[in-house]
């Protein structure tokens, strides 16, 4: 067989898998274009991550910011190490000014990127997706759960019982519409944005 047959036949294997040149199909070389999208998506998850404001009314002290988005698009885009990698270090700039709260928001990001990011791997449609977002938010909300009963005390001078009289009126309702929307914009997003990458 020629090497161009190879080639060819390489391509068509590329093709079908849905990978991109910076993530699976290169074989884990981290090629320059590869360090240079990952760190796109760092800067900007990064970046995100800053944006906070409150979405439940009554509730100003849980915040929003929509890196976890990108944590999502990354995990879709190039795999679950990808969703890995922008989850933790998008989370770096807080690390030295609320270190607790940093580790919850980076443990609730790897429970929701990495999981879609393994789905979506496999079943790479938009039902992959879904499925994916939903695996990943029943994951992370079990996740940011127990991690406020386990972390939240250590930090904010409550007791266990005290955090958990919070998950129904608090903590629940807030992580629920947190994560409903990051995945209807990750849902809505993630095709155009891949396809944008793959050029």
């Amino acid at each position: 067989m020629s090497a161009s047959s190879d080639n060819h036949i390489q391509a068509n294997v590329d093709h079908a898998t849905g990978s991109h040149a910076t993530g699976v199909a290169d074989s884990g070389r981290w090629s320059t274009r590869r360090i240079a999208v990952y760190a796109l998506f760092v800067a900007l998850a990064m970046a995100l991550s800053f944006v906070e404001f409150p979405i439940i009314p009554g509730i100003a002290w849980l915040k929003y910011d929509p890196s976890g988005i990108v944590c999502l698009i990354a995990g879709f885009a190039f795999g679950p190490s990808a969703a890995a990698i922008v989850s933790v270090l998008g989370f770096v700039p807080h690390l030295f000014m609320d270190p607790w709260g940093t580790l919850m928001a980076v443990l609730v990001a790897l429970a929701l990127s990495v999981p879609a990011a393994f789905i979506y791997r496999r079943n790479r449609s938009r039902k992959g997706a879904l499925i994916g977002l939903i695996v990943g938010a029943v994951v992370a909300l079990v996740v940011a759960i127990l991690g406020n009963l386990v972390v939240t005390p250590i930090y904010a001078h409550m007791t266990v019982a005290q955090v958990a009289a919070l998950i129904v009126p608090a903590l629940l309702p807030f992580n629920l519409l947190k994560f409903a929307i990051h995945g209807v914009v990750t849902f809505l997003i993630y095709k155009p944005i891949s396809n944008l990458l793959d050029r």
